[in-house]
């Protein structure tokens, strides 16, 4: 992301409207930008002023009692509204929804390309931004009994988590980051120089895209579903011996 992509971050990210990943990018850029650091000075001593406590007055009763007849007025208006729209659109909202089901009944379980090469850019970008911003873990532990309790409280699930170090894939820890539009859980793994990144997530059910492999900007990609999880895995590792990876972390026990 260049700098003028980075300076249109700053009012979401004021606002908290960025996700983890965003963030923890344009976080990264205050370190270097005087200007962005003198702008969110600016709007928190802003924010600061708009709240203070001279600026608000108590409205007294004569208004309090005005807008409260205002208010039920304007409801009245509106339920008659709705109640004309309704006896003239019934029929017709009644076409729009049965439509709206056979189009959802024969779609159901179509897994969609664009979804999935949608979903590989953003695994590759969120491990991309892994290794460039130095955030590979947010715990750093070889212990998968450190690691998964370590997402208690942080995710609405719990991530399996395997030690593999004894088949030459050392676990060095987990964090937290964003794909398909929600948390998911990181884990981290080795195979020598090379760093492979796990996405864990909860599945859809049925499951909306079926399990698949390939490569993007020099990554390889491997995806399925299990036990309920969605899984991404991403590395520049070779295809067999991240496949071999694959294969062990699918294996019972």
């Amino acid at each position: 992301m260049n700098r003028e992509e980075l300076h249109a971050l700053l009012h979401p990210w004021f606002d908290g409207e960025l996700d983890a990943a965003r963030s923890l990018e344009f976080e990264k850029h205050l370190d270097d930008c005087p200007s962005c650091r003198q702008q969110i000075e600016n709007q928190q001593s802003l924010r600061k002023a708009l709240t203070a406590p001279e600026l608000y007055y108590p409205a007294d009763n004569a208004l309090r009692r005005r807008i409260s007849r205002n208010l039920k007025k304007a409801v009245r208006t509106e339920s008659r509204m709705v109640s004309h729209w309704f006896s003239w659109n019934a029929a017709a909202a009644v076409v729009i929804l049965a439509v709206g089901i056979v189009i959802g009944v024969l779609l159901r379980g179509v897994p969609s390309s664009t979804s999935s090469k949608a979903l590989v850019n953003e695994a590759v970008a969120a491990n991309v931004r892994s290794l460039m911003a130095n955030h590979l873990t947010d715990v750093l532990s070889s212990d998968q009994h450190t690691v998964k309790p370590w997402f208690d409280g942080k995710l609405d699930f719990s991530p399996p988590v395997k030690d593999l170090a004894a088949q030459g894939f050392p676990l060095m820890g987990g964090r937290l980051d964003y794909l398909d539009g929600r948390p998911v859980a990181a884990l981290v793994y080795k195979r020598r120089l090379h760093t492979i990144n796990v996405f864990v997530w909860p599945a859809a059910t049925p499951p909306s895209l079926p399990a698949g492999s390939g490569s993007h900007d020099g990554y390889n990609v491997i995806h399925w579903t299990a036990t309920g999880m969605n899984f991404w895995v991403v590395s520049d590792l070779n295809t067999e011996e991240l496949g071999e990876f694959v294969r062990l972390l699918q294996s019972p026990g």
